[in-house]
């Protein structure tokens, strides 16, 4: 078995993939693009809302690259798409809007929900149980929450390629902490992504277990630990483009680990002659997203979806 084929065993059982049946339900107009609240299919009967942010004087002949920017974890369940759109925050006005700084650039940029966050979150359960819950039931069902939000991205990525105005073959991600972590996953997982953006998001798990580090549930993957690390992982992406971000005091991925990845995916891209699709941006600070950071993986990302 390659690689791939291990780790979608360890994975599982996926949800039944459903038509979209997209429909775009309001429409705000912002400065310098469209919001537009919109509604599809992740799974039969199972309908999600989220924002698709439009640049200004975007046709339908039109061939922008598209954007799944997916929101942090940070204990605050009930806020996820409407801080990477800059609508609410708790942490920093701002720092992790990079949806509204992404389509402020040009780029169709989608913000779904993961399960078990701001709108996706039962009434009858708040969104830390509900989470522990949607984790712990697909492992009794052969699964993991992993598992589902693959599922459920791969499902947004079908959005953005279908709107005639977004080349899907121009298709990115990005995200903050555990938008990070599913940015990565998302880009291994699917190779309509040409180029994924983590800040923050991921680092070697056995230097997460070595250290009592807990981390958001979908983190874990049944049996992963006896395939491979998350270096493995994002060396498996090449020869699509990745980027990170890490900050040195960052105490929810130990730097060693990191630097492990790191140094692993520099030779993978290296050895293929294509060293300029990787970039690793290590920072004197904690776990953020900061200004600088930001101004260098977006440049970086423009230069790879050719914007």
């Amino acid at each position: 078995m390659t690689l791939r084929e291990k780790i979608i065993a360890c994975l599982g059982k996926f949800p039944q993939k459903a038509s979209a049946d997209f429909e775009i339900v309001d429409e705000i107009v912002e400065n310098g693009y469209i919001k537009q609240k919109v509604y599809y299919n992740v799974e039969p009967g199972e309908r999600i809302n989220a924002y698709l942010l439009v640049p200004n004087g975007v046709l339908p002949q039109n061939s922008c690259s598209g954007i799944l920017a997916v929101h942090q974890h940070a204990g605050q369940w009930h806020i996820g798409k409407s801080e990477v759109t800059g609508d609410v925050w708790e942490i920093q006005e701002g720092m992790y809007a990079y949806g509204r700084d992404l389509v402020k650039r040009g780029y169709v940029v989608l913000c779904p929900d993961v399960l078990s966050f701001e709108e996706r979150i039962p009434k009858e359960i708040d969104g830390a149980n509900y989470e522990r819950f949607a984790f712990t039931k697909r492992v009794q069902e052969g699964s993991c929450l992993q598992t589902k939000c693959l599922h459920d991205l791969s499902a947004a990525i079908d959005v953005l390629c279908s709107l005639s105005f977004v080349d899907e073959n121009r298709i990115g991600v990005i995200g903050h902490s555990m938008g990070g972590q599913n940015s990565l996953w998302i880009t291994w997982y699917d190779s309509r992504v040409k180029a994924g953006i983590s800040s923050c998001g991921f680092g070697k798990i056995q230097t997460i277990f070595r250290d009592f580090v807990n981390h958001n549930f979908s983190l874990y993957v049944p049996g992963m630990a006896d395939i491979c690390d998350m270096d493995e992982v994002l060396c498996d992406i090449a020869p699509r483009a990745f980027a990170l971000t890490a900050g040195i005091n960052d105490g929810l991925f130990p730097i060693d680990g990191v630097r492990e990845i790191v140094a692993a995916a520099e030779k993978r891209y290296a050895d293929l002659g294509i060293p300029d699709k990787f970039l690793a941006d290590i920072f004197d600070d904690g776990h953020c997203f900061g200004q600088l950071q930001k101004e260098k993986l977006y440049s970086w990302l423009d230069k790879m979806l050719g914007e």
